[in-house]
């Protein structure tokens, strides 16, 4: 039964990732950002309630003054350690555990890239750290590639969510390969959120049309020319492919199909 109430009826269920709860599907890095200014700026515009970081960018040394976590509200967001920059399972389980001491949080995205030229996730090293992680109480949200089978492996891992790139991380070449999306989000029952290579808030409302719980990005907004638009661009995109989702699309077909129903007329005019 439909609520007489259309706002109510179109609210969304939230997000719920371990024992996280978000509202807003959209999550943020806050990488690349000319000023932390702007950073705090464009979080609050995109309307996120998830931010990134990347710690072995955090600067530990208080007495080389603030870092980035000193601009980042914790009342208002969740953050989200990452593993970025880890090039092998040992050193991204490492560099979680310290996460896990510097944030206070057993959340951890991890990422295990395979080199530096493609920034591709090493899946062998994805499983691995995962296995691990997730037996010292992490809850892990894993970016991985768009491999389905390879979903499925770290869903019997144990993760949390796992975080298939649309495309290489950076490239804002949009979603490569919806096929592969699709067949990955019906094999794994854990949230399947859409992490890298996002370039434009289509590509996001693309993401969440195919049945994405999220989506994940950074340069997409960091890297615009005006970050702040974008950031209500990127907002606006997630919140309409979700409801897309939700409605349901019509089926595509070949031929045209009348969206005015003739028949009264032609009845008349043979009268």
């Amino acid at each position: 039964m439909q609520s007489s109430n259309p706002e109510t009826a179109l609210k969304d269920k939230p997000l719920v990732i371990g024992d996280m709860r978000l509202n807003s599907r959209l999550l943020v890095g806050t990488g690349k950002y000319a000023s932390m200014d702007e950073m705090k700026s464009a979080l609050e515009i995109s309307g996120t309630d998830c931010v990134t970081v990347a710690v072995r960018r955090v600067e530990l040394d208080p007495k080389r003054g603030e870092n980035i976590l000193d601009h980042i509200d914790r009342d208002r967001y969740q953050i989200l350690p990452n593993t970025a920059g880890c090039f092998d399972a040992k050193t991204a389980v490492r560099t979680a555990r310290l996460a896990r001491e510097l944030i206070g949080t057993n959340l951890v995205k991890l990422e295990v890239l395979g080199d530096e030229r493609t920034l591709l996730p090493d899946p062998i090293g994805t499983l691995e750290a995962a296995r691990e992680l997730v037996s010292d109480g992490f809850c892990v949200l894993v970016y991985t590639s768009d491999d389905p089978r390879l979903a499925v492996h770290l869903e019997q891992a144990g993760v949390a969510a796992v975080m298939p790139a649309g495309s290489p991380i950076g490239s804002g070449q949009g979603i490569l390969n919806p096929n592969a999306l699709r067949i990955l989000m019906e094999l794994v029952s854990v949230p399947v959120i859409v992490d890298a290579g996002v370039g434009t808030a289509s590509d996001v409302a693309v993401a969440m049309e195919l049945g994405a719980e999220g989506v994940l990005l950074n340069t997409g907004i960091a890297a615009a020319r005006e970050p702040l638009r974008m950031a209500a661009a990127m907002r606006d995109g997630c919140t309409a492919g979700r409801q897309a989702f939700l409605a349901g699309r019509i089926p595509r077909k070949l031929y045209a199909t009348a969206s005015s129903p003739v028949e009264g007329v032609i009845e008349a005019s043979n009268a």
